[in-house]
């Protein structure tokens, strides 16, 4: 979540997210029209790029260099792609494609899955646990979970009664959220036994489509945004961990009572009581469009971003011990013309950004390439540490450096 990239009628841009008051636009390319998937690996300069020009075409850039390390064409559209470290993901209707990302070369096809035509499916960002999540069933929530390290099937997991509507892992890929098109009940499993962790409650007064379900770095919240106005954030935590033994008060043996009661009801009944609120919200001054959430760490505070279809970045504050209403505290536009010279005196960004992109969006204050021994083009080489380039033409695509490529955990 250091990074927003868009598609866009005339190409991609990419964004910096290193500060709350100030978008610094990366990079912006106009070489290919009517982008409907651009994926950024991470901080570094490798993204993939579909086009609707092209819609079974998946091109590979390095967008520092302006150049093409390769491009793969299939037998039907692209509907999404994901990335780690380790595999590259392309998601057909009923196929699926696994690249490593080392060389780019193909390494599995997973023909005739059932019928997803949203190109539905999940990839953990750990390319330790390089598990893969789509669709089992088009008629039932089943959901297919595939070791992308190992290349073999893991396991099946029953979600949801209704088709699959969003899946998400957590950042360690210990963890796998769901939802089913209802959008009433949210699932959390552990991976990769699949077993239930968390169910929480979106709302029971009506169905919904769930656009967006992503969790923090930490794994400690799980955030799912919709075509309603409400964006919910649940908190992961047993109610039931080890907390010394309470005073005996009249509201604790209630509690107690109910909990003792949940073993005799049926199992809808009591499934509908072990379930939780929504720890914080959102009201979205729109409703009826799609949109994408992220729960980052902006200048050392925790802030739930959301990305609109028509053009804007919303950021709001959350409050991660009393939850509640989050407050707006900046919109941006993604569709101007990038960074002013207002924004540069506001910008409120340590004076030494550790992430590529920040580097990157300070380009003006670094010397060239020429002048400066040491500094890589791929980024943070402020003090003259060299970071490893990708190689080109010679070789297979580089990503050896371990420091180059994170996720980072703050």
């Amino acid at each position: 979540c250091s990074s927003l990239a868009i598609g866009t009628t005339t190409g991609y841009r990419l964004f910096s997210l290193s500060s709350v008051e100030q978008l610094d636009q990366v990079h912006e390319s106009n070489e290919i029209p009517d982008v409907y998937i651009v994926e950024r690996l991470f901080s570094s300069s490798l993204v993939v790029v579909v086009s609707h020009a092209k819609p079974q075409q998946m091109n590979v850039y390095h967008f520092k260099k302006g150049t093409e390390i390769c491009n793969y064409s299939y037998s039907s559209n692209i509907l999404s792609i994901r990335l780690n470290r380790q595999r590259l993901v392309v998601c057909l209707e009923e196929s699926i494609y696994i690249h490593n990302i080392k060389d780019m070369k193909l390494l599995k096809t997973i023909l005739d899955t059932p019928p997803n035509t949203t190109g539905l499916c999940a990839l953990s960002i750990n390319h330790a646990n390089s598990y893969l999540a789509y669709p089992g069933s088009a008629a039932n929530g089943e959901i297919a979970l595939y070791d992308g390290n190992t290349l073999k099937t893991a396991c099946s997991i029953p979600a949801h009664d209704g088709p699959l509507a969003a899946l998400a892992f957590n950042s360690t890929g210990s963890k796998l959220a769901s939802a089913s098109e209802k959008g009433t009940v949210i699932r959390v499993f552990s991976i990769p036994g699949g077993q239930k962790l968390y169910e929480f409650r979106r709302g029971m007064k009506r169905y919904v489509n769930i656009s967006s379900l992503v969790f923090s770095m930490d794994s400690q919240f799980l955030c799912a945004s919709s075509n309603t106005e409400t964006v919910h954030i649940f908190k992961l935590e047993h109610l039931t961990d080890s907390r010394p033994e309470e005073p005996p008060t009249w509201s604790g043996y209630m509690g107690k009572m109910f909990q003792a009661a949940t073993n005799y009801l049926p199992a809808q009944v009591s499934g509908m009581m072990n379930q939780d609120r929504a720890f914080a919200t959102v009201r979205l001054n729109i409703s009826g469009q799609r949109n994408i959430c992220a729960l980052s760490t902006i200048q050392k505070l925790p802030r739930l971003l959301v990305t609109t279809s028509d053009g804007h970045l919303h950021i709001y504050n959350l409050d991660p011990q009393d939850g509640g209403e989050c407050v707006l505290i900046k919109k941006h536009s993604l569709l101007g013309s990038g960074k002013t010279e207002e924004n540069k005196e506001n910008d409120l960004r340590p004076p030494l950004p550790q992430s590529y992109a920040a580097t990157v969006a300070r380009q003006s204050a670094v010397p060239s390439t020429s002048t400066m021994p040491g500094y890589s083009e791929d980024g943070g080489a402020l003090r003259g540490e060299v970071i490893p380039e990708h190689e080109f033409a010679t070789g297979p695509v580089c990503l050896d450096d371990e420091n180059e490529f994170p996720p980072v955990s703050i």
